[in-house]
């Protein structure tokens, strides 16, 4: 079974978002571990290096995702976790921004799969599937 490390990354409290995630995954086949919400990023690493997780998906939506993920990947690296694939989606920047330009800083920062707001949990299903397996 794949395992997925899920979580609302800083100061941020969205719980029904990350609830809904954590159902559709789990009915779907997966071992998801939810470290809930106000989670920093050696939250996610701690649970992803105790589980072997597969992925992170970071939620995020007062909008400063950005900030919040800074260096994600660099943590990752340094904690052994070269493999796991990292997605970050939800209302991650503040204000109106071109969607393009907010996916490539992410990409640029590591992040393999970057979601706009608004994106149904069934396009991560599918990304999940072909990029880790069930």
């Amino acid at each position: 079974m794949k395992t997925v490390v899920i979580g609302v990354i800083g100061a941020d409290v969205h719980a029904v978002g990350n609830k809904i995630i954590d159902y559709v995954l789990s009915e779907n086949g997966y071992n998801v571990v939810n470290i809930g919400v106000l989670s920093s990023q050696e939250d996610f690493i701690n649970a992803a290096i105790e589980t072997d997780a597969d992925a992170i998906l970071i939620s995020s939506l007062y909008g400063h995702g950005e900030m919040d993920c800074r260096y994600m990947r660099e943590q990752c690296e340094e904690a052994g976790l070269e493999r796991v694939k990292l997605y970050v989606g939800g209302n991650i920047v503040v204000g109106k921004q071109d969607f393009k330009g907010v996916e490539k800083r992410f990409k640029k920062m590591g992040f393999d799969r970057v979601y706009p707001p608004g994106v149904k949990i069934e396009q991560a299903l599918e990304d999940l599937r072909e990029d880790i397996g069930i």
